[in-house]
Parts: C-alpha cells; sequence; structure tokens
C-alpha cells in the first residue's frame, strides 16, 4: 500500500494505548485512510464509516469471521453497503456472512463443527479458473475457453489412456482457441504467451491428479507445456484455421 502511494497505518498489541488512540484518531479522519491490523481490531473497534474489509488471512473460528466483517456493517445514510476481500476462502468455508446457521448445534458439537470445515486444498480443488474480462475479450472468438483437467483425467482413467494424454488435450484445446481468434501463425503465438496463468492453473490441476509431485517435476511440465503449446501452433495453424473457418488463412 505505500509503493502504491495510499494512505496506510499498522495496528498491533506492540503498540501502546496511547499510539493505538492516536492511529485510530487518524484513521477516522483521514480520508481514504487504510489501516492494517492483526487480531486487535476484530472487537472492541467501532468506526461505522469503514467501506472495505480485507480479509488476508483464513481462520477456522467462526466467530472471528463475523466479527472481523461485522467491522463494516453499520449503515449510514450515505452507505448502505460495504466491500469485503476475502483472500483466505472463509466465505467458501463458512458461507456468506449474515447467512442462517443452527448456532445451537454449533455450540453442542463445536468439535464435530470444526471437523466438518474443508481445508484450503479441499475447497481450491473445487475452483474454476476464469479469465480476466480484458483478457477474455482477445478470445471473443470462442463460445468456451475453460478445459476441466480433472474430468479429463477421469475419463481418460476410465479408457485406460496414459495420463499424459490429459496435458495433450489440454495444448490442443488451447492451441484451437488461440488458432481461433487470429489472422495468422503470429497473432496465435502472441496469444499463446498471455495464457500463462490458465496454463499454471491447469499444470495444478493435472499434479493433484497424478499425486503428489516435486517442485522442480511441477516446474519442468509448465516449460515443457508452453514449448508444445507454441509447436503445436507453428505446426498445426494452417489445418486448424481451415477446419474453424472453412478456409484456409490467407498468405
Amino acid at each position: 500500500f505505500h509503493a502504491a502511494g495510499y494512505n496506510v497505518a499498522h495496528l498491533d498489541n506492540n503498540n501502546t494505548k496511547k499510539e493505538r488512540k492516536a492511529i485510530l484518531k487518524w484513521f477516522k479522519e483521514t480520508p481514504n485512510a487504510i489501516l492494517t491490523s492483526v487480531s486487535i481490531l476484530t472487537t472492541g473497534f467501532d468506526e461505522p464509516t469503514v467501506e472495505s474489509i480485507i480479509l488476508n488471512r483464513a481462520t477456522k473460528s467462526l466467530t472471528l469471521y463475523y466479527q472481523m466483517i461485522g467491522r463494516g456493517s453499520r449503515i449510514l445514510k450515505n452507505k448502505d453497503s460495504f466491500l469485503v476481500v476475502d483472500l483466505g476462502n472463509n466465505f467458501h468455508r463458512f458461507g456468506p456472512w449474515g447467512s442462517d446457521l443452527d448456532w445451537h448445534k454449533i455450540f453442542r458439537s463445536p468439535d464435530f463443527y470444526l471437523d466438518s470445515l474443508l481445508n484450503d486444498e479441499e475447497l481450491e480443488s473445487n475452483f474454476k479458473y476464469e479469465m480476466p474480462q480484458d483478457l477474455r475479450e482477445k478470445f471473443a472468438n470462442s463460445d468456451e475457453v475453460y478445459f476441466d483437467i480433472t474430468e479429463t483425467y477421469i475419463e481418460s482413467v476410465r479408457r485406460g489412456e496414459s495420463s499424459k494424454t490429459v496435458l495433450a488435450k489440454s495444448i490442443e484445446q488451447h492451441a484451437k482457441i488461440c488458432i481461433e481468434n487470429s489472422e495468422d501463425v503470429y497473432d496465435a503465438l502472441a496469444l499463446a504467451k498471455l495464457i500463462g496463468e490458465d496454463i499454471d492453473f491447469r499444470i495444478h490441476r493435472y499434479t493433484k491428479c497424478i499425486s503428489k509431485c516435486t517442485f522442480n517435476f511441477i516446474e519442468w511440465l509448465r516449460e515443457d507445456y508452453r514449448k508444445k503449446l507454441n509447436s503445436f501452433i507453428r505446426v498445426n495453424f494452417d489445418e486448424v484455421f481451415e477446419e474453424i473457418h472453412g478456409f484456409a488463412p490467407k498468405e
């Protein structure tokens, strides 16, 4: 935040009572101020004008989850909503803030409730990669750009195919959407350079399917995938272009 030029201060239990009072006064009076904290602002803090809450880590405490988001929930004449940025998968773990919960059941069996909470790895296994809007616009000619690695892996196993066919099919699909949105091979190769996040997401999913892999193997897979994608585009551009459009690309 400092590097980006924002007004920001930090508060934790190392601050004296006097420093805390001064920092909170600064936060209240400074327009668009940002205040970072470790635990200390979850209770005993009331600043109705808070517009955004950023949860920077995961918690397994439902009470803490409600307390943290509650810092921004006060309604004012000129404030009827607030923004929550959840970087710890807490929304997926506990559900929407303010949703109906059986508190009696939770307090009767707290250990059972805690054991039922999914960890980050389990939660993220259900996530789906979505291209950022500005990147998706570069693939406007494609109705669908998503490729389900997990489902493709399951189907390949059922057919008795090698797990390597999963990445081969993924590369073919990536090449198709790059060619589909290009006029020549150079355009397609340029688009292939922009989908690094999607490639890394697919490699991550793939390594989860085949078992835990070493860091070096994962890095090799990422590099090898990119090389094979570029090679596939160069070798098959004309053929794939004609299959898609019904005519050959211009010379």
